[in-house]
């Protein structure tokens, strides 16, 4: 079961459970958007690598600054295409339990209500058809909510000033490909530069048919030593691989991760894992101290 509960002491718990007094103490250069060294990852490693990461060094860095810098700990956006709207993709957590069951995975309540807030939150910087360059056009900022000449992404992180992100870009990215690697450096490093951890995920599909939007986004998380989410990894066992005829979109369930019908859909299985994820920045109060992992 590639699902299997992760226990909760591999999970972190932020430092402040608030927002941090005071004003930013600077950016030093350890703590700079610099790569690591270049990855040696193969072409095809990104498919044997877990379907929850690790959390390394660099994340810590970026938690702490983002701190230093005012963002929540307790807050996380979304940056994506549709698949990344609420109505998909994490939404009925903030709705209350009667939206979802979990079944064998209790210790995930705790993490649901540590981020209250974000689950239902419709990001500025996930629509419909967004590709790793439409979060940078200005084009596609909400007039509403957004200063002049502000890019989404730039405006999300502003207003909702989250500690993490999951980037879940990559499917429209097929059009124009050529662009995608240099849009999602842009996209790290200006996450990292605003003290939020991206978490890089895999797409279920491979309308490029050879996989290597996929081997992109694993070899730039490990380059810049960044959690990796390998959803294509995760729906691997479902039926047609969790894809709908078209091979694009995912199939649907509700969250009862309790009913073994339901798990074989993309979609339930999509936000299963991506609780786990968020595990590693989080630890229960129930967790023993000296298990859990500060950021």
């Amino acid at each position: 079961d590639v699902y299997k509960r992760q226990p909760a002491n591999l999970a972190v718990q932020p430092t402040h459970t608030g927002l941090p007094e005071g004003s930013p103490t600077g950016t030093p250069a350890a703590r700079q958007a610099n790569p690591t060294t270049p990855s040696t990852l193969g072409p095809d490693e990104w498919q044997v690598q877990s379907i929850i990461p690790q959390v390394g060094e660099s994340a810590r860095i970026i938690f702490q600054r983002g701190l230093e810098m005012g963002n929540n700990p307790q807050a996380f956006s979304k940056i994506g295409d549709c698949g990344s709207t609420p109505a998909w993709f994490l939404g009925d957590f903030d709705r209350g339990p009667k939206y979802y069951q979990l079944g064998e995975f209790q210790y995930l309540q705790p993490v649901i209500e540590a981020f209250q807030g974000s689950y239902g939150r419709t990001s500025l910087a996930a629509k419909s058809g967004f590709n790793a360059s439409s979060v940078f056009t200005i084009l596609w900022s909400n007039r509403e909510m957004c200063d002049a000449n502000e890019t989404p992404i730039a405006c999300e992180y502003r207003l909702h000033r989250p500690a993490i992100a999951f980037i879940t870009l990559g499917s429209n990215d097929v059009f124009h490909q050529e662009k995608f690697e240099p849009q999602l450096r842009n996209i790290i490093e200006f996450s990292i530069e605003k003290g939020v951890i991206p978490i890089l995920s895999t797409k279920a599909d491979n309308l490029e048919k050879d996989g290597s939007i996929n081997a992109t986004i694993a070899r730039l998380a490990a380059e810049y030593d960044l959690p990796l989410w390998n959803y294509w990894r995760a729906v691997q066992p479902l039926p047609d691989h969790g894809l709908q005829e078209d091979g694009v979109h995912l199939t649907w369930g509700p969250n009862r991760f309790d009913d073994p019908q339901v798990m074989a859909t993309a979609w339930t299985v999509r936000n299963l894992t991506a609780l786990q994820t968020l595990c590693l920045l989080y630890t229960s109060d129930a967790a023993d101290e000296e298990d859990s992992v500060d950021l």
